[in-house]
């Protein structure tokens, strides 16, 4: 799941946690990405949403207002910052030996401003990284209300879990633009695409939640150290 909860703000104004964590907790998601998180609230809102799904909380300083909530752990938890406001919060899910790349994305609505995040996020340090050889996927708030370049050179380095057609997610009251959305590449099979549009989504705040389920269909496996045997022979460095 997908979630932009614009500081646990809703409909009526009102700061209120409880009601994205109800709103959550109705879509059971296994992972959870959320973005626009008030980081200045005692206690924390991301930690706050952890004890109340019983989940775990990952983050990291330069992806301010970003967090994973998982059931499963989580490895590699590194924040980005695009600038402007714009963040990406890495993270690596081992399942079954095999292995996700994880992004959790937060762009800024400015046009020229959303473009140089876009550029640093195909760029070397992220999509480009040559160390992202299992499945990607990436999935946040790209708070864009059209089509533009941007999205052109996304198109270029992943497909599209979500068609645009019905699937908007903004604002909540009256869902017209897919904001929220994922992308993936790599040995991925996307099996169903859902956005929860019931009364309490769209009062908890101005964006609905998107759920993608997803099959990693890499035929590869990745042995652990501790599962390799050790035989009488040494290896020597180099």
């Amino acid at each position: 799941m997908t979630y932009s909860v614009g500081q646990c703000r809703g409909a009526d104004g009102r700061v209120d946690p409880e009601r994205i964590a109800a709103v959550i907790d109705e879509g059971r998601p296994d992972l959870l990405a959320l973005q626009n998180l008030e980081t200045e609230t005692l206690p924390d809102q991301l930690d706050h949403l952890a004890r109340q799904l019983g989940m775990r909380a990952y983050r990291a300083p330069q992806a301010s207002g970003s967090g994973w909530l998982a059931h499963l752990p989580l490895k590699g938890i590194q924040g980005y910052d695009l600038g402007a406001g714009g963040s990406v919060l890495r993270a690596d899910l081992d399942l079954d030996g095999k292995r996700l790349h994880l992004l959790n994305l937060k762009l800024t609505a400015g046009h020229q401003a959303r473009q140089r995040q876009i550029a640093a996020l195909v760029g070397p340090d992220l999509l480009g990284d040559r160390s992202l050889t299992c499945a990607t996927l990436l999935l946040g708030d790209f708070a864009d209300t059209f089509w533009g370049a941007g999205n052109l050179a996304l198109s270029l380095h992943l497909k599209k879990a979500v068609g645009s057609l019905w699937r908007g997610t903004y604002p909540a009251t009256l869902p017209l633009i897919d904001r929220d959305r994922a992308y993936y590449r790599g040995h991925l099979r996307i099996i169903a695409t859902r956005i929860l549009k019931n009364a309490a989504a769209r009062q908890a705040c101005r964006h609905l939640p998107l759920i993608v389920t997803c099959e990693i269909t890499d035929p590869r496996t990745f042995l652990r150290a501790e599962k390799l045997e050790r035989s009488r022979m040494e290896v020597a460095p180099g």
